[in-house]
């Protein structure tokens, strides 16, 4: 586990390109950041290598500009190429032993948890920085994803010495319950990059963890 991981609190933007209606990805993702967002996930399912890799450089440079850590989802390779600070693994990515290895010790590793605490508890024996949990309320980025209770979090409190991650359906209205549960970090989609004015969701969300 990478010491640095222990400072992961916050809000934490996980990004979607449909949902800025046509503003570039790099104003968003700085919206956000300026906002209170303490931690940026690049999260892109194409094929397209070419424009993901010149996409995640660009947002790469963002986040150095703005000192928050840059996480790039499922695919190790890319974190790699480009020097991100990380990557985030689900069920069907690379195992973390190996992302590790690729990426080094200091590499920020996240792993998808779901509602499982056995999983979690088994990547913190691997080495993972954070875990994160859900969906724990009704998300529009993944509306068939498993139910996660808020107990989990409690318990995952109790169990783990990593950082947890919620996710799933947040807003600035049910995330407090989260962070009370035993949350340290929020993962928000389309709360905010598919609202108008991306900085002020972000700083609605930042204000629950003051």
């Amino acid at each position: 586990m990478n010491i640095a991981s222990h400072g992961l609190h916050g809000l934490y933007a996980l990004t979607d390109s449909g949902l800025t209606a046509g503003r570039p990805l790099s104003d968003a993702v700085a919206a956000a950041i300026r906002g209170g967002t303490r931690l940026v996930q690049y999260r892109d399912k194409s094929a397209d290598h070419a424009r993901r890799t010149r996409e995640a450089q660009v947002l790469l440079a963002v986040c150095r500009e703005y000192e928050v850590p840059f996480i790039v989802n499922d695919d190790v390779a890319l974190a790699g190429e480009i020097g991100a600070d990380g990557v985030h693994l689900g069920r069907e990515d690379a195992a973390l032993e190996e992302a590790r290895v690729q990426l080094g010790p200091r590499a920020l590793i996240g792993v998808s948890c779901y509602a499982s605490l056995e999983r979690a508890i088994a990547a913190e024996h691997a080495g993972a920085d954070y875990v994160a949990f859900g969906s724990f309320f009704a998300s529009p980025s993944k509306p068939q994803a498993v139910h996660a209770p808020q107990s989990l979090l409690t318990e995952a409190r109790q169990r783990l010495n990593v950082p947890i991650c919620a996710i799933g359906g947040i807003t600035p209205a049910n995330g407090a319950e989260l962070l009370t549960a035993g949350a340290d970090m929020l993962a928000v989609i389309s709360g905010l990059f598919a609202q108008t004015d991306i900085e002020a969701a972000a700083r609605c969300y930042a204000r629950l963890f003051q």
